[in-house]
This record gives C-alpha cells, sequence and structure tokens, in this order.
C-alpha cells in the first residue's frame, strides 16, 4: 500500500487542503527563517510557501512521495535540496539549522521521540521548530475510536497512527513548546516550540 498512496495522496487531500489546511500551512511555513529543515516532505505541499527561507534541506523516506514533489520544487523561489532519510536518523551536523518543520508526518514516523532527538540535535540553539499534526483527541468517544481504527489506518496510510498524542511526545522531549494552536475540535493542532539558548 505505500507504493499506491504516493500517488492519490493529493487527490485525496485536496477538499482539506483547499478548506483550512492551505491556510494553516501557509501561516505555519512563512514563519521559517534561515537554514531550513523540512522533516518529510511527501508530495511538496510546503514548498511554495517558504518565502523567508534563505535554503530548505528536505528529507522523505518514501522515494515515490518525492518523486511527485518535482514540479513543485522545481517552482519554487527558494532553494530547496531534497534526501531520502529517515528523521531518526538526519544526515545532517550538529547545530545546522535556524528553523525545522515538519507538517502531517509525525504520525508516521516508527519512533517518534528519537526523531525529536535529531530534531534537536541538528538544530541551532534558539531555532524555531514548526509543527502541524494530527493527534490523540481528548474526548474520551474519539479517543477510543482513533485506538479502534489505529491498525487498520496504518496499513492503509503508509504507517499513520491515529492515536499519536505528538503534543505530549514535544513536551517530554528537550524543546521548549512556545505556543500552541488546535483545530477541528482538537484533531489537529500547530505546535511551535523552540530549542533551548
Amino acid at each position: 500500500m505505500a507504493g499506491f498512496l504516493p500517488h492519490i495522496y493529493d487527490t485525496a487531500m485536496k477538499p482539506l487542503e483547499k478548506t483550512r489546511f492551505e491556510k494553516i500551512r501557509k501561516n505555519l511555513v512563512l514563519q521559517a527563517t534561515g537554514h531550513v529543515l523540512e522533516i518529510g516532505f511527501g508530495t511538496g505541499a510546503n514548498f511554495r510557501y517558504y518565502r523567508n527561507a534563505e535554503r530548505v534541506d528536505a528529507i522523505e523516506p518514501n522515494p515515490e512521495m518525492g518523486k511527485q514533489a518535482g514540479k513543485r520544487i522545481r517552482k519554487s523561489k527558494t532553494p530547496i535540496h531534497t534526501y531520502e532519510a529517515i528523521a531518526e536518523e538526519l544526515p545532517f551536523d550538529d547545530n545546522s539549522f535556524d528553523t525545522v518543520v515538519a507538517t502531517l508526518v509525525f504520525c508516521t514516523i516508527p519512533d517518534p521521540v528519537k526523531a525529536l532527538e535529531e530534531i534537536c540535535r541538528v538544530s541551532k540553539p534558539g531555532a524555531k521548530i514548526l509543527m502541524f499534526e494530527h493527534v490523540k483527541m481528548d474526548q474520551p468517544v474519539m479517543g477510543k475510536t482513533q485506538e479502534a481504527l489505529t491498525p487498520v489506518w496504518k496499513k492503509l496510510c503508509d504507517g499513520c497512527h491515529l492515536n499519536r498524542d505528538t503534543l505530549e511526545l514535544v513536551n517530554r522531549s528537550p524543546l521548549e513548546i512556545v505556543n500552541v494552536e488546535s483545530y477541528y475540535g482538537g484533531l489537529f493542532l500547530t505546535i511551535e516550540s523552540r530549542k533551548p539558548l
């Protein structure tokens, strides 16, 4: 199924992107400055919003997803350099990035704790970490529904965990949370944090 998802991803996401996600992505990514790392660029949905970045190094473990991003890379006004890599083993030196961006990707990372450690390692002191993720909901009924659906959902959607509490993972990481915004009753969050100075 992993090979199938890249070809339908943009089509499947289009209704959500047009109604709300585009604005959320744009507002988040416009905050990215300097040398930027993007985690799990997928089909490149964020690339057109990099207006204040000097350069973007973007990783994606799924080569089929990466192929879908070619047109968006060419249209970007900011230099985009892509790498086939995983978030748990970033191929970059310590203290390299001014900003890290991750949108709708932490649900699929096999070891999100290790990924956050790696993000912290490659970020400069004071770097911004900008995330837009769906998370496990606080409402008991919805939370239980997410738990029940996750095993099947993971198989269908490239390893996506509907029940992952990404905010709690960031809370337990070395990063300092600066701001959290909630959307769709808490199903989606933007999480802005930073690496301590």
